[in-house]
């Protein structure tokens, strides 16, 4: 069986720490994530329509996503603060779904994985507080890192539809 590799996060007596990457060189990294918000017929219309009742539901995820990228050190606790190059968050309404596409840019030592997601997921979350009182039906689901590149790791591209 093949040995699992070490948890960067766990000290040597199983004690949560922060990685150390002071000795890291600095890269550019860049990462994806996404969310997808399962909604019903009757909001998709307002939506569309421009009629949601507390306005710009698609423009208020997506700056919720990138307030949340900013902040991301605050709500996990072993990420490292970091001085983001970019945070674009891309909110898109289809047929049954609504789509959040959240990109994170960072030169530095650290890549920026956990900020792509929490900015993934609080744009989703934001939307879905926006939209409750039409649709409780809706659905916040497959939050997924897509793709990373830079670092000492390399690059990672998710393949098929899963």
């Amino acid at each position: 069986m093949k040995e699992l590799p070490a948890l960067s996060h766990m000290g040597a007596r199983g004690d949560a720490r922060m990685v150390d990457v002071a000795d890291k060189p600095i890269t550019e990294r860049v990462a994806v994530a996404t969310a997808r918000i399962r909604i019903g017929r009757q909001l998709r219309a307002l939506i569309a329509s421009e009629k949601v009742p507390k306005g710009d539901v698609l423009g208020v995820a997506r700056i919720a996503g990138i307030m949340a990228a900013k902040r991301t050190p605050d709500l996990i606790p072993m990420c490292h603060p970091l001085a983001l190059d970019g945070v674009i968050v891309d909110v898109t309404l289809e047929k049954r779904t609504v789509e959040v596409r959240a990109t994170v840019k960072v030169t530095g030592k650290t890549g920026v994985e956990m900020e792509a997601l929490v900015a993934a997921s609080v744009a989703a979350l934001a939307f879905y507080d926006m939209c409750k009182s039409v649709d409780r039906t809706m659905v916040v689901e497959r939050i997924r890192l897509e793709a990373k590149r830079g670092g000492t790791s390399g690059a990672y591209v998710r393949r098929g539809r899963s």
